[in-house]
């Protein structure tokens, strides 16, 4: 039996939705920041991330499920980091078919600007079960001091 997909005036919301969507969250490049290659990549999709906190770090979690961790590509160049990667749709095989696909497919890129105090030569990462971990160390020599002024 097959499914038949009825188009409905929802359904085609869903998709102008859903575009929209992937349209205003693909990050914008930073001109000023960028090499003009960079500022004309168009990434096909974009992974959620969570950035976090505490006294000694910063850390920078992406959620990229499925993706190799030889597909993914981390740098850092003028006060940016920018993570990259792939991650490839699936094969309809025999016997194997497709209902629905909603997951995104393809090139992703997601550009950060670095904190001040963040030591980027310490910077490391961490990829496993699907997140990817960065941690950005805070830097002692970059972290504001308090001045004191003596009123006169």
């Amino acid at each position: 039996m097959e499914l038949m997909r009825m188009e409905t005036p929802i359904r085609g919301l869903d998709k102008l939705s859903e575009t929209l969507n992937r349209f205003l969250s693909t990050p914008w490049p930073a001109f000023d920041r960028t090499p003009l290659e960079e500022a004309l990549t168009v990434a096909d999709w974009s992974p959620v991330v969570d950035i976090q906190e505490n006294d000694k770090e910063y850390i920078i979690k992406a959620e990229i499920p499925e993706v190799k961790k030889e597909n993914v590509k981390l740098t850092v160049e003028d006060g940016a980091l920018t993570i990259r990667g792939e991650r490839f749709k699936e094969k309809e095989e025999k016997g194997k078919r497709f209902h629905r696909m909603e997951r995104s497919y393809g090139t992703f890129m997601r550009s950060f600007t670095l904190p001040v105090d963040a030591d980027e030569k310490k910077i490391e990462a961490k990829f496993e079960d699907g997140m990817l971990n960065v941690f950005l160390p805070k830097s002692e020599a970059n972290k504001p001091k308090a001045i004191e002024i003596k009123v006169k």
